[in-house]
C-alpha cells in the first residue's frame, strides 16, 4: 500500500516539473521573438468596413467621395443647339384635348381625355398652329407654355386638307414668344434640323436630325395629298404632332406631322410640312376660318374613270352657268338626244404645267390665287386648245 502511494506522488511531481520546464522554455522564446511578432501582427491588422452613412464604426472620420472630373469646353455645335434650345423652347405649346360626354346613368356632362399633341405661338395675338389631326373631333383644348402654366384655347380654324389648325388663348403678352419663320424654298438634303414637342406627354422634348429627303407626299385626314413634304429622320413620336421643325438658326421650316411607322413609334422616317405652305394657308386660317381655294367652278369625273377610258388627264362633266369657266368656253360632257354620250375638255395643263390626274390639278391651283387669271390646256376633237380663265373662290 505505502509503495503504490509513493509511486504515484512521483509520477505527480513529474508532471509538474514538466509542465515548469515548458512554461521556462515558452517564456525564454517569447522574449526572444515576441516583440517582433507583435509588431508583423499590428502591420497585418484588417481595419473594419465603414458601415453606411459616411462614418466610421466609431463615428470619427467621414467618408471621402471621389471628385468629379471637370470637363472641356462645350464644342461650337453643342453650344449652338443649347442656345437654340433656350431660344425656341418657350414657343413651343403642349396641347390636350378633351370630349365632351354625357353620363348614361346620371346624365352628368363630364369631359374626357381625348389626346394630347404639341404647337407652337404664331404671334402675340395669342394664335397658336398645331395639326388638325391634333384637335380632330375635340370639344374642348387647353394650351400648356413652357413655364407649366395654362389656358383654355378656341378653334380659330383648320384646314384638314393640309392638317393644319388654328387655336387661340388669351394668355398674357409675356407667355406669347412667336417663332421667326423662315423659307423651303432653300432647303437641302442634310441640313440639321431641330425637332421640339411634347412626344408621349413629355412636354418640350429636343430631337435632333437632318432633311433626309424633300419633295415627300403623305395623304391628309380627308385623303388628299399634301405634296412637297419634309423628311427627316429627326425622332418624332407621337405627341410630336403640330411640333415646330426648325433649321440650326432656329428658324421655323416645318410643321412635324406625320412618322413612317408599323409598330406606331418612331423608326427614323418622319415627315413635316413645309413652312412656306403653313405661311399660306395660317393667315387664311386666321381672316376666314378656312381656306379659300382659287377654283375653276367645274365638275370632273373620277380619276378612275378617265383611266377606265384611257385618257390622260382630268375630264370636265360639268361647267357651271354664268361663271368665268363658262364664259371662256370650257365644254362639259353631255348626251344627245339618241342617249349618246360625247365626252367634254379634258385638262391636260394649267399654265404649262402637265395635269394627268385630279390631284395634279388641285396642287397647281393651290399656287395660285383668288383672281389670278390662268391658261386651261383642254383636249379637244382630239386638238388642244389654250382657255384663259380666272380663278374664283372655293365655296
Amino acid at each position: 500500500m505505502h509503495s503504490d502511494a509513493r509511486y504515484s506522488q512521483l509520477v505527480t511531481l513529474n508532471w509538474i516539473l514538466i509542465v515548469l520546464v515548458l512554461m521556462l522554455g515558452t517564456w525564454l522564446v517569447w522574449k526572444e521573438v515576441g516583440p517582433e511578432l507583435a509588431d508583423q501582427v499590428e502591420q497585418r491588422r484588417v481595419v473594419p468596413l465603414q458601415p453606411p452613412g459616411g462614418v466610421r464604426r466609431d463615428g470619427s472620420r467621414p467618408v471621402v467621395r471621389p471628385p468629379a472630373t471637370p470637363r472641356s469646353e462645350l464644342s461650337p455645335e453643342e453650344r449652338s443647339t443649347t442656345e437654340l434650345f433656350r431660344q425656341a423652347a418657350p414657343s413651343v405649346v403642349h396641347i390636350t384635348t378633351h370630349q365632351v360626354q354625357r353620363d348614361f346613368f346620371n346624365l352628368n356632362v363630364q369631359e374626357i381625355p381625348q389626346g394630347t399633341g404639341s404647337g407652337f405661338v404664331w404671334d402675340k395675338e395669342g394664335h397658336i398652329v398645331t395639326n388638325y389631326h391634333v384637335i380632330h373631333g375635340a370639344d374642348t383644348a387647353r394650351v400648356a407654355f413652357y413655364d407649366q402654366s395654362s389656358y383654355p384655347a378656341t378653334l380659330v380654324g383648320a384646314a384638314p386638307e393640309s392638317d393644319l389648325a388654328v387655336l387661340k388663348v388669351n394668355a398674357p403678352p409675356d407667355k406669347l414668344h412667336p417663332l421667326p419663320l423662315g423659307t423651303s424654298e432653300d432647303l437641302e438634303v442634310g441640313l440639321s434640323v431641330y425637332a421640339i414637342g411634347n412626344p408621349f406627354g413629355l412636354d418640350h422634348t429636343l430631337t435632333t436630325g437632318v432633311i433626309s429627303a424633300l419633295g415627300r407626299e403623305i395623304r391628309s385626314a380627308t385623303g388628299r395629298p399634301i405634296k412637297d413634304m419634309i423628311q427627316t429622320d429627326a425622332a418624332i413620336n407621337p405627341g410630336n404632332s403640330g411640333g415646330p421643325l426648325l433649321d440650326s438658326a432656329g428658324r421655323l421650316i416645318g410643321v412635324n406631322t406625320a412618322i413612317y411607322s408599323p409598330s406606331g413609334a418612331f423608326s427614323g422616317i418622319g415627315f413635316a410640312i413645309p413652312v412656306d405652305t403653313v405661311r399660306w394657308i395660317v393667315p387664311e386660317l386666321i381672316a376666314y376660318g378656312r381656306v379659300t381655294r382659287p377654283r375653276l367652278a367645274l365638275a370632273v369625273a373620277p380619276d378612275r374613270v378617265t383611266q377606265q377610258l384611257g385618257i390622260s388627264g382630268v375630264l370636265i362633266l360639268q361647267v357651271t352657268p354664268g361663271t368665268p369657266a363658262a364664259e371662256a368656253g370650257l365644254r362639259p360632257t353631255r348626251r344627245t338626244r339618241d342617249g349618246n354620250i360625247i365626252l367634254g375638255d379634258v385638262i391636260v395643263a394649267i399654265d404649262g404645267e402637265k395635269v394627268e390626274t385630279y390631284n395634279d390639278l388641285l396642287a397647281i391651283l393651290d399656287k395660285r390665287k383668288v383672281g389670278d387669271v390662268v391658261t386651261v390646256t383642254v383636249l379637244r376633237d382630239g386638238q388642244q386648245h389654250n382657255v384663259q380663265v380666272p380663278l374664283q373662290a372655293s365655296e
